[in-house]
């Protein structure tokens, strides 16, 4: 059986900001989670909140044009970062798009997104983390993150300085 060149397992992450004067150091600090030591994927490295978009993000919905629905990655975060850490975003920027195929053989595409804290205060959903911490860049560097991470967060927070630029290693 041939496999569907177009069908790819799509998700969406969020690297969540939380500035300044809040985070007590007068710095932007990032979310990161570690991953439930059963996960499949990545088992106990630490990442940041995201997952898979599902049709029911869209399909049970009205379309905003006659053919289209829009807005559809940005409600699929929402609900992804309210269900695994029960804290509300917005502000959702890009920052990178990643992919891959897993072990099992499913291609996957991830979109890596940035988004300001709104409100809330950190639930963990005990199937998806663990734990939870909000890091700078340089606290960042003590956690086993997921590999890629890490150049993600610097791109966040060279966006936010005003510097775009391409995923590349740090």
């Amino acid at each position: 059986m041939e496999q569907n060149q177009y069908l790819h397992e799509v998700a969406i992450t969020a690297i969540i900001v939380k500035d300044g004067p809040s985070t007590g150091s007068g710095q932007a600090k990032y979310l990161i989670t570690r991953r439930a030591p059963h996960k499949k994927r990545f088992p106990g490295m630490w990442t940041v909140p995201g997952g898979k978009m599902e049709t029911s993000d869209y399909l049970q919905l009205p379309k905003e044009t006659e053919h289209y629905w829009y807005n559809v990655l940005e409600r699929t975060l929402r609900r992804e970062v309210k269900e695994e850490v029960g804290i509300d975003i917005d502000n959702i920027e890009y920052v990178t798009s990643l992919a891959t195929v897993h072990a099992d053989g499913s291609p996957s595409l991830v979109i890596s997104c940035m988004a300001n804290y709104v409100s809330g205060n950190i639930q963990l959903q005990p199937e998806e983390s663990d734990q939870f911490a909000w890091v700078n860049l340089a606290e960042a560097k003590n956690y086993q993150l997921i590999d890629g991470i890490y150049d993600e967060l610097v791109m966040t927070e060279n966006k936010r300085n005003g510097n775009k630029t391409e995923w590349k290693r740090f």
